[in-house]
């Protein structure tokens, strides 16, 4: 009898998890990603803002599963989901055929319709996304450097983060301190402390996720940066000269995106039922309705708690889903009962505010401060994978800590002053 094949699209935070909950399984698998490295995300925001290196946050997949036999990468995109005959249909026109299918394909970010912004205010999803912001943001304060006018150097001194959520909060305190504390004794012509880094939000307060009062607290840490919180109103328009807040225009050459974020295209290729922001509905058991062998978990997925509220877009939910798919697909195998719902368990909030304030929200314990930030810096030297990676990201802080210097200062890509393409 041949062997049950199951094909995880994804190699995320959720595509991961069921690999390693599969290992043992009497199953084989393949792994299918369009990038050949696995990447964990919640750090991405120090590669864009010169804190980290890439290698410090990503890893080649295929070394993971070097000495799983069973497992089979593949670097390739999917096109489609070909549900009545069993196959993945990848974008070079070849296909896999599967058993089982697990999508967790990940989400991009949205511009709620706004599509042509993305050119002048890129998001933050990927390595490439990470190393564009850094290339804009080291760029900006070499062309004010050069810049003959006030209006020029200011306009190429002010940063707009648009989106108060945890990437937005992080990345507009890093940019600060970057201007107002690290890079000031380097420059002759322009002094960066000058710079004005605002952070826009369309709702009435900063970190929506978190208590009324981490949320004031986080607002207040960001202010003593130097960064200008807009609450309550959203942004209009964003063009290569700047962004429109309301009805006003600020001048401003380098914009960041972290507003909101769109499902992959995996709804649409399995013909299923989705919400607006294309995540596919699924069961309690994270099966799309009418296919009990075609699971969707993470960012992919609307997947509903007991509240009816739908579980967060975070990498401990995506870890957690990949887990328990794993789980039902070795229970079934083993002809043993099918295993309850699935259960969100909520594993505590937190976000950074600079190099040594937090927040942290675990439900009856709430820290902020420095005691949050050593909280956050564990936690996250914790989920990164290997020794060699937490050793490089703690020296990294601790280097930045004690010196107040970042090392990962390279404007790489597109080595040039000219306006981008």
């Amino acid at each position: 009898m041949q062997q049950h094949h199951v094909v995880v699209v994804g190699g995320g935070f959720g595509g991961l998890q069921v690999v390693h909950g599969l290992k043992g399984a009497p199953v084989r698998i393949t792994l299918i990603d369009r990038r050949n490295h696995h990447l964990f995300q919640p750090l991405l925001y120090q590669v864009a803002t010169t804190a980290l290196a890439t290698s410090e946050i990503a890893w080649p997949i295929r070394r993971l599963y070097r000495d799983r036999q069973e497992v089979t990468t593949l670097l390739s995109e999917v096109g489609g989901i070909d549900r009545q005959n069993r196959n993945v249909i990848l974008t070079s026109g070849e296909t896999v055929s599967f058993d089982t299918l697990v999508l967790a394909t990940g989400a991009r970010h949205a511009y709620f319709g706004n599509d042509a912004w993305e050119k002048h205010a890129p998001g933050l999803k990927t390595l490439e996304d990470a190393t564009t912001i850094r290339r804009r943001l080291l760029l900006a304060f070499e062309r004010a450097e050069l810049a003959t006018t006030e209006e020029e150097k200011q306009a190429h001194l002010t940063f707009v983060v648009i989106g108060a959520g945890p990437t937005g909060v992080e990345m507009a305190g890093m940019i600060a301190e970057l201007a107002h504390k690290v890079l000031p004794p380097e420059f002759r012509n322009v002094d960066t402390r000058k710079t004005r880094v605002l952070l826009v939000e369309a709702g009435p307060r900063v970190l929506p996720a978190f208590t009324e009062k981490l949320s004031a607290y986080s607002k207040t840490a960001l202010e003593k940066l130097g960064v200008e919180v807009l609450l309550g109103t959203p942004v209009s328009a964003c063009t290569e000269e700047g962004v429109k807040i309301g009805d006003d225009f600020t001048p401003a050459r380098t914009i960041i995106w972290a507003a909101g974020v769109q499902a992959s295209p995996a709804a649409k290729w399995l013909d299923t039922t989705s919400d607006r922001a294309g995540r596919a509905e699924v069961g309690p058991q994270l099966n799309i309705p009418g296919d009990p062998n075609i699971f969707v978990i993470g960012d992919t997925a609307l997947v509903k708690q007991e509240d009816g509220k739908p579980v967060p877009g975070v990498a401990p939910a995506a870890k957690q889903q990949g887990g328990y798919v794993a789980e039902v697909i070795t229970a079934r195998l083993a002809s043993k009962t099918e295993q309850p719902a699935f259960h969100y368990r909520h594993q505590g909030n937190l976000a950074t505010i600079g190099k040594s304030a937090a927040v942290a929200d675990f439900g009856k314990i709430k820290l902020t401060g420095v005691l949050a930030w050593w909280i956050w810096g564990l936690a996250h030297i914790y989920f990164l994978i290997g020794t060699r990676s937490r050793l490089a990201v703690a020296w990294s802080w601790l280097w930045i800590y004690l010196s107040g210097q970042h090392s990962a200062r390279l404007i790489t890509q597109k080595e040039t002053l000219k306006d981008e393409a």
